[in-house]
């Protein structure tokens, strides 16, 4: 991709994540049904596309790009393992079952992260970014609520607190629009946001949504609020 330019590089990004899908479906094709376990595809396709577009966005130096090609070898190495195990946890109990939630969790932060930048730096109509926010943070949402229950057979409620979450994250994007602040600090915070959501989606899932949990949360949350507030260039 480094050699292609324009709006081939971004086919070729597209054909990239089409690629990662067909192959994860080849690889898990033993533990995928045309059930919930289709979610475990949706974090190697994104981590695939959020790498590929912040790598467009990188300037052309080795450098800045080797880094990343490491990174992204990497990342997908321990996504194969990770989605592996989540389909054979969906079927019978597996030991690394708690590790492999623990790196999803962070593989899908760091998978919104490069998603939102990208979406930000398009800076295009509220009502688009929104859209584009809403969509992607649902999947991921989504997935990253099913990896706690790990049920085969559909399930509402999951989808619902994965809908109602995503929502929330669209009207922030809305938000960040009117707020003078970088788009790097922006995707930070939609990031944040993210954490807050799944942590406090997973924990109720898990049946854990205590008290403390919640105020823990919300701490983070105010406090990144205030650093988000202090360190924007208010004015001319």
């Amino acid at each position: 991709m480094q050699l292609l330019e324009g709006r081939i590089r971004l086919i070729a990004i597209g054909g990239l994540s089409v690629l990662t899908l067909v192959l994860f479906i080849w690889s898990l094709k033993e533990g995928l049904g045309k059930n919930m376990t289709l979610l475990s595809l949706v974090l190697p396709v994104f981590f695939t596309l959020g790498v590929g577009i912040f790598w467009f966005l990188l300037p052309t130096s080795p450098f800045t790009r080797l880094p990343v090609i490491a990174f992204y070898a990497i990342g997908i190495y321990v996504l194969c393992l990770t989605s592996n195990i989540y389909t054979v946890g969906a079927i019978r109990t597996i030991a690394l079952l708690r590790a492999a939630r623990g790196v999803g969790f962070v593989l899908t932060l760091v998978t919104s992260f490069l998603i939102f930048d990208a979406v930000l730096s398009l800076r295009t109509f509220p009502w688009v970014t929104s859209s584009l926010v809403a969509s992607t943070s649902f999947l991921l949402l989504a997935q990253g609520f099913w990896v706690i229950p790990l049920e085969i057979s559909f399930s509402k409620n999951l989808f619902l607190l994965a809908a109602a979450s995503s929502l929330v994250l669209a009207e922030l994007s809305i938000a960040i629009f009117f707020w003078p602040t970088s788009v790097v600090v922006g995707s930070l915070f939609l990031t944040i946001a993210l954490y807050l959501l799944l942590g406090l989606g997973q924990a109720k899932l898990e049946g854990r949504l205590f008290t403390q949990t919640v105020r823990e949360y919300l701490t983070l949350g105010v406090l990144v609020f205030l650093g988000m507030f202090l360190a924007t260039r208010w004015g001319g």
